[in-house]
């Protein structure tokens, strides 16, 4: 593991310092969660540009998902 330095605002840092008491979380733990779901929302946003120029570059045609409208059907209780 690497130590970096960070400058962070004055008013950033005590939001975190007291969100810290609440979670019983060190600083580095937190910043650690924070940077991971950064790259999780990074990954999904590189999906979703990707599904979006799909479509863009081949649009649904109609009729394409037609097999699956049965399979979308809920059962009446």
């Amino acid at each position: 593991m690497r130590t970096i330095q960070v400058n962070i605002d004055e008013s950033l840092l005590v939001e975190v310092e007291q969100v810290l008491k609440q979670l019983d979380m060190s600083r580095s733990a937190f910043i650690r969660n924070a940077l991971q779901l950064a790259m999780k929302q990074h990954k999904n946003q590189l999906m979703e540009r990707k599904h979006q120029e799909g479509y863009a570059n081949r649009p649904v045609e109609q009729g394409e998902f037609d097999v699956w409208e049965p399979e979308q059907e809920w059962q009446k209780e």
